[in-house]
């Protein structure tokens, strides 16, 4: 369907849809990037060489919680398959966490 960034998901779910089929989160954690509140972390950039702290602080996927942005851009610039599974699981979770707060909001109403 196509429809697969966060902003699109919230956009939808606005607009009555509830079933989502897209491989974006996975085909940009191939590419080394991550979903963030603050948008879209580029892994291979340079100031994440030295950056010590997860990927999102307020995120419990296993990657935010075993591994720091210097490791998982370690990876991703070395091209170890292990960052692009890292990023995909992160931007997996991260969609269904900002999917199920939604939810919450909505049903609060």
């Amino acid at each position: 369907m196509g429809v697969g960034t966060p902003e699109d998901l919230l956009h939808a779910v606005e607009h009555g849809i509830d079933m989502f089929d897209c491989v974006l989160p996975t085909r940009l954690g191939r590419h080394g990037i991550a979903f963030s509140p603050k948008g879209n972390l580029k892994m291979n950039n340079a100031k994440y060489k030295t950056d010590f702290t997860p990927l999102v602080k307020s995120c419990g996927c296993f990657a935010c919680t075993h591994f720091t942005k210097a490791y998982i851009s370690h990876l991703i610039r070395e091209n170890e398959m292990l960052g692009g599974i890292l990023l995909s699981l992160h931007n997996i979770a991260y969609l269904h966490n900002l999917l199920e707060n939604r939810k919450k909001k909505m049903l609060k109403k």
